[in-house]
């Protein structure tokens, strides 16, 4: 295993593509339409060019696989566990996207074995040298495990509506990651936006208070309004980029992943990953 993964971090080290941006895609709370967020804002970034891979990480309550119509034979826990190969548990949804389902029996990574942290760093060795960008769709809110996961991405996408409920419990997530990584960069969406004023007075109230109180200063990658065809892609089972792309909510994904793309410039480093040494002292710290 030490010999493969020798391997690898010198494949890595010759080749002359930049690692994928790891992304955590984050709510306060859970109903806001996140891994819908999620399932769409891939579609949008492959329209623009890029591979995706999205990693389900919403542990025993996962649904990306239901919104993109699939079912996925093999989880990440049978990869980590020595059950199957890392190809096995990619399931592709089309030319440059996939996703890998988390399963159950992931819920602290303090609990995984030796094997099983070799095997997770070898997979993110090689995936983040075959896309561009990877997603990981998080549970909502935030526990010890999963924040600690969230602090080791390159960057973060919240999801929130304009509900002074959604806003609040935005607030306190933006304030547990910022109170252990203030240079953390995060990105907002507001999602369901009846009209984009109340979506913009909303976000404004948020990134006001965490400039007053926190001293952070957040980017806003857009909003997307409560639209019908989101609902009617959600039963259809495929995502509202794909099935409505003339719709307003289609048009703005593609805006937010413009935005994404271009807003922010991506990892370009070739000799290491900034993501897998902090995925490493994740695991190192609940050892110690």
């Amino acid at each position: 295993m030490h010999d493969q993964a020798e391997a690898l971090r010198l494949k890595m080290m010759k080749s002359q593509r930049p690692v994928a941006r790891a992304i955590a895609i984050v709510s306060g709370k859970g109903g806001v339409g996140k891994s819908n967020f999620t399932a769409n804002f891939s579609y949008a970034l492959v329209a623009k060019g890029k591979k995706v891979l999205i990693v389900d990480m919403d542990i025993g309550m996962g649904n990306i696989h239901i919104l993109f119509g699939a079912t996925p034979t093999y989880h990440l826990k049978d990869y980590l566990t020595d059950q199957q190969q890392l190809q096995n548990v990619v399931t592709p949804i089309e030319e440059n996207l996939a996703f890998i389902a988390g399963g159950s029996g992931l819920e602290s990574v303090v609990e995984w074995s030796d094997m099983m942290f070799e095997r997770l760093i070898e997979a993110f060795s090689v995936l983040q040298m075959e896309y561009d960008v990877i997603l990981f769709d998080m549970g909502a809110g935030a526990t010890k495990s999963s924040l600690d996961l969230i602090l080791a991405m390159d960057e973060i996408v919240l999801i929130a509506t304009p509900e002074p409920t959604s806003i609040t419990d935005a607030y306190s997530m933006i304030k547990f990651i910022c109170l252990q990584d203030a240079s953390k960069t995060i990105n907002i969406v507001s999602n369901r936006v009846l009209k984009e004023q109340d979506g913009r007075d909303s976000v404004a109230r948020l990134q006001l208070a965490m400039r007053k109180f926190l001293s952070v200063d957040t980017s806003v990658l857009g909003f997307l309004p409560d639209d019908i065809h989101v609902r009617n892609a959600v039963i259809a089972q495929v995502p509202f980029v794909k099935l409505y792309p003339n719709a307003k909510v289609s048009k703005r994904m593609l805006a937010i992943a413009d935005t994404f793309i271009h807003g922010n410039k991506p990892c370009t480093s070739i000799e290491t990953s900034g993501f897998l040494d902090k995925i490493k002292g994740v695991f190192l710290k609940g050892r110690v």
